[in-house]
């Protein structure tokens, strides 16, 4: 049997590799139903479970109603039915024992990232406000001059290396911001955004101006790539508020990441690609 402390460090395991979780509890219970009032179930959103709440055929109906709730992404509760003649508010489990058992599915989120590919002035300014904000922060760039633990004390992983290679190696999940902040230099750019494109992140930001962003994305078409995995790109990335600075384009870009993950129906536009919208880079600025 799988102890409240082995369960809530498990949780802690599932959180930190970016895996989405329900912890399920017995909150109240009539008449004969398996386990008492606070059993605890760990059930992920890739159905990977921790604990028990029953076992057989409730568990299996439980763990379909937990993935429901973190398909949703609202924490509810759900009263499970031991008997014949269940009503539309109640699921039923299959089983005769004649009780019902009603469980909080509580849906708890990792924490989200910012992957930030590139190390300069921007880069930096947005790696601050992002861990203000919550973020935890990745850096993933070649040049480790620029890329260290002394200049982004607030990162929680620098990746460096050559820059082919590293790419390929960062982890990203579907939960993940992206952001591409090199804006002059087109073989960077390129080989960036389609090797993020490929692990399919919540978002894409690339900075540049629209006529360069325009090229990158006619090339990455003639190389294959359909506008269905091109949802994920805004570019030129960030609001369009007039920034001009490292700090105030790292402003604009922090708040149409916040616009995209608190609102992302209404903010997923190349979704994104704006006729209005252009940061102005100058060459070497990032």
């Amino acid at each position: 049997m799988v102890s409240d402390v082995e369960l809530l460090k498990e949780a802690v395991n599932l959180l930190e590799g970016g895996k989405k979780i329900a912890l399920c509890t017995v909150i109240e219970k009539k008449g004969h139903g398996p386990r008492g009032l606070g059993t605890k179930m760990l059930i992920s959103e890739d159905g990977q479970t921790v604990g028990t709440i029953g076992g057989g055929s409730f568990e299996k109906v439980l763990i379909n109603e937990a993935l429901k709730v973190l398909k949703e992404n609202k924490s509810r509760k759900v009263t499970f039915s031991f008997h014949a003649g269940t009503s539309d508010e109640k699921v039923s489990t299959g089983l005769m024992c004649g009780g019902e058992v009603t469980v909080f599915i509580d849906v708890i989120e990792p924490k989200q990232r910012i992957i930030i590919i590139g190390s300069g002035h921007i880069a930096l300014s947005l790696a601050k406000l992002a861990d203000i904000v919550g973020f935890d922060v990745v850096i993933v760039d070649d040049d480790e001059e620029r890329a260290n633990k002394k200049r982004f004390p607030m990162a929680k992983e620098i990746i460096t290396g050559n820059l082919n290679e590293i790419l390929d190696k960062v982890n990203v999940s579907s939960r993940d911001f992206v952001v591409i902040t090199y804006g002059a230099q087109p073989d960077r750019d390129y080989l960036a955004l389609k090797k993020m494109i490929m692990k399919k992140p919540a978002y894409i930001g690339l900075l540049g101006s629209k006529a360069r962003v325009l090229t990158l994305i006619k090339e990455l078409k003639e190389s294959g790539i359909g506008d269905e995995m091109l949802k994920p790109l805004h570019a030129p990335v960030g609001l369009d508020i007039g920034a001009q600075s490292p700090e105030e384009i790292g402003v604009s870009i922090l708040a149409e990441i916040i616009s995209a993950r608190r609102k992302p129906s209404s903010s997923n536009e190349i979704n994104s690609i704006s006729h209005t919208k252009e940061l102005k880079i100058e060459t070497g600025s990032s």
